[in-house]
């Protein structure tokens, strides 16, 4: 569709293990409009990694066609993926992936530093993305330094240094508590009622309820897409949350 900032048309992935023929992805057609905040989900094998791959330039389709901003990127060399990788998707691990010698204000302005900029300006850009997520006090620290909540923060940072079109999160609160889970997840929420189109591949129901839409895949295809019981505003659960439930991992 004209609307679309993604679209993908019939799209496959296939993988050889040995002699055996896996086909990790099959068919795959839908569009995700400027704006939308997607969940990814399924079990282990389904396929929504793989497809989070191919969103995210990191690996190329079998078959099939994917559209970024309406251009066909499916196609493209690795050089060329490599600089729609840089200037218009930004990306967040579970793990964080953080350089661990370099302090939160070095590592945000990384993705500047591959893009060609003087050092001056992307450190001011860093600064201004890390005031966003609320760090700006915790620029000059290290990775170590950091709660885990905070160290996803700065890697949402890092996502958001380039202004991206699209930000793709892998398992973003796998390895936080559920109060800070659901820190990042308002983050999110924050950043997408200011237009930021995101998408979340996520294995738990509870984190996929503040989408505003999710993807279900099973055995390498998309199986249902539904408009979840949306949590409209993950702030207001933080504060309901008793503080005992809050601790629990």
């Amino acid at each position: 569709m004209d609307n679309d900032l993604l679209q993908t048309q019939d799209l496959g992935k296939d993988y050889r293990v040995g002699t055996q023929l896996v086909r990790a992805l099959n068919g795959v057609s839908v569009g995700i409009r400027a704006g939308e905040f997607v969940a990814v989900m399924g079990p282990s094998g389904s396929g929504k990694s793989t497809f989070m791959n191919l969103l995210g330039c990191l690996d190329t389709p079998s078959r099939g066609r994917y559209l970024l901003e309406g251009a066909e990127v499916s196609s493209l060399s690795p050089l060329e993926r490599a600089r729609v990788r840089n200037r218009r998707i930004g990306f967040v691990f579970q793990s964080f992936n953080l350089l661990p010698r370099t302090s939160a204000l070095e590592n945000v302005a990384l993705p500047l530093r591959y893009g060609g900029a003087d050092r001056r300006g992307r450190l001011a850009r860093a600064e201004e993305v890390l005031a966003a997520v609320g760090l700006a006090d915790r620029a000059g620290h290290h990775p170590s330094q950091l709660s885990g909540g905070q160290q996803q923060r700065v890697a949402i940072a890092r996502a958001l240094v380039n202004s991206p079109a699209l930000i793709l999160a892998d398992e973003p609160t796998g390895a936080l508590d559920t109060r800070t889970g659901i820190e990042v997840m308002a983050l999110f929420q924050g950043l997408n009622r200011e237009g930021m189109t995101i998408v979340v591949v996520t294995h738990e129901p509870e984190i996929a309820a503040f989408a505003g839409r999710v993807l279900l895949f099973r055995d390498g295809h998309l199986v249902d897409d539904r408009t979840p019981e949306r949590v409209e505003d993950a702030a207001l659960v933080l504060a309901q949350m008793p503080e005992a439930e809050a601790l629990q991992p």
